[in-house]
C-alpha cells in the first residue's frame, strides 16, 4: 500500500519536534531527511544525535523514510570523477549515509546530486558511467547489509548531463546487478522526457523504490499545473507499494500551506486511484 510522506528541508530553521507534530496532524505517514538539516555532514552527527532524532520522529507517530539530497552542502564527493581516491571518498560517504539512514529507522537513500555526477572535462558519458558502476558495486554489499536501498534519481537536461531518464538509469543499474540498488523516480525529473509521466510509470514503477511528488513549477502537488490523478491511477495500477514523498523546491507559500495542500491533492487522488 502507497504510503505519503515529505521531505523536512520544506520546514526551513524548524526544530524537528515541531516538523513532525505538523507533519503528524496533516496526515502524513512518514518524513524524508536532508542530512544538512541535521549537521554540516552525516559524520558529525553523532550516535546519540541519531538516536534523540529517531525517539522525535517515532513519539511523533511517523516513520522514518530515509534520506536525500545525499551529497548537497559537502565538499570533495564525486561520483564520476577520474580520481580513483575521490571515487573511494564518495562511496565511503554514501555507506556512512546509509548507517545513518539505519540508525534514524529509514530504508532507503535517494542519490540525486547532479553537480556532484555532471560530466568533468574530458570525460566521456561511457567513461561516467563506468566510474560510477566501479563505485555502487564496490558499495552496494555493504549498502545492502545495512537493510538500506540505494535509489538512483535520474534528473533532466537543465539539472546535470549525466543519467537524464529512467533507461539510462535502469542500464547503469542493471550494470551493477546488485537488488538495493534501485530507480527513483520524480514527477519535475521525469517530466523532461518524451514520455509521460504516467507512461514511465507504467514502464518503470513496479522496479522503483522510490518516488518523489511535486509540480514543475517547483511547489507542492496541487499548486501548479500537472493533474496528479493519472500519475496516482499509474502507480496504483503498476504495483507500486512504497513511498510517495512530497519535495519541493518553491518554499515561498510556507510549508504549512505547502504541506496542506499537497496531501489534499494527493489523498483526492490516491483514494480516486484505489477506488
Amino acid at each position: 500500500m502507497i504510503k505519503l510522506g515529505i521531505c523536512n528541508e520544506l520546514f526551513e530553521g524548524w526544530k524537528l519536534a515541531d516538523v513532525c507534530r505538523v507533519v503528524k496532524a496533516l496526515g502524513y505517514d512518514g518524513i524524508e531527511i536532508a542530512p544538512f538539516t541535521l549537521a554540516p555532514t552525516i559524520l558529525e552527527l553523532s550516535k546519540e544525535q541519531r538516536r534523540e532524532a529517531r525517539a522525535t520522529i517515532e513519539d511523533a507517530g511517523l516513520e522514518t523514510i530515509g534520506l536525500h539530497w545525499l551529497l548537497a552542502k559537502t565538499e570533495g564527493f564525486y561520483l564520476t570523477a577520474p580520481d580513483p581516491e575521490t571515487r573511494r571518498l564518495t562511496g565511503d560517504y554514501l555507506i556512512a549515509l546509509a548507517e545513518a539512514a539505519r540508525d534514524l529507522g529509514g530504508s532507503l537513500l535517494v542519490l540525486g546530486s547532479p553537480k556532484q555526477r555532471d560530466l568533468l572535462p574530458g570525460v566521456s558519458y561511457d567513461q561516467a558511467a563506468g566510474h560510477a558502476v566501479e563505485v555502487f558495486r564496490r558499495v552496494m554489499p555493504a549498502i545492502g547489509d545495512l537493510g538500506i536501498d540505494l535509489c538512483l534519481e535520474p534528473l533532466a537536461p537543465s539539472e546535470t548531463n549525466f543519467l537524464n531518464t529512467c533507461a539510462q538509469a535502469e542500464a547503469l543499474i542493471g550494470r551493477v546487478g546488485h537488488p538495493n540498488l534501485k530507480l527513483h523516480m520524480d514527477v519535475k525529473a521525469q517530466s523532461s522526457e518524451a514520455e509521460s509521466v504516467p507512461e514511465l510509470i507504467r514502464r518503470h514503477a513496479a522496479t522503483a523504490g522510490h518516488f518523489h511528488a511535486q509540480d514543475v513549477n517547483l511547489q507542492g502537488p496541487g499548486m501548479g499545473d500537472v493533474d496528479f490523478g493519472p500519475i496516482l491511477k499509474a502507480l496504483v495500477a503498476s504495483g507500486y507499494d512504497r513511498w510517495v514523498s512530497v519535495e519541493v523546491f518553491d518554499f515561498s507559500p510556507g510549508a504549512e500551506e505547502t504541506a496542506r495542500r499537497s496531501i489534499a491533492r494527493l489523498r483526492e487522488d490516491l483514494d480516486a486511484a484505489t477506488g
